[in-house]
């Protein structure tokens, strides 16, 4: 499963990064490396919590920033690996 992340500046200079995917998944930064790092940081505790309560098969999960890009975050098949 591949999960986008977009990004956007606002008004007042600070990004932010929403994965539209994972509802509340969505974090604001200085630049827009540190919104995007924010991002799959949480993308990665909701697809862990949804894990642990079984809303979320344990597959293979890949979060990136743009499509054909090198992802930016993974996590692994299943528990253990």
């Amino acid at each position: 499963m591949v999960y986008k992340v977009e990004t956007e500046i606002e008004t007042d200079g600070r990004w932010i990064a929403e994965i539209p995917g994972l509802p509340g998944a969505l974090a604001y930064g200085s630049t827009e490396k540190e919104a995007v790092a924010s991002a799959q940081a949480l993308a990665l505790r909701v697809l862990a919590d949804r894990i642990e309560e079984q809303k979320e098969p344990a597959e293979t999960v890949t979060v990136s920033k743009r499509p054909n890009r090198e992802p930016v975050a993974q996590l692994g098949q299943g528990y253990g690996g």
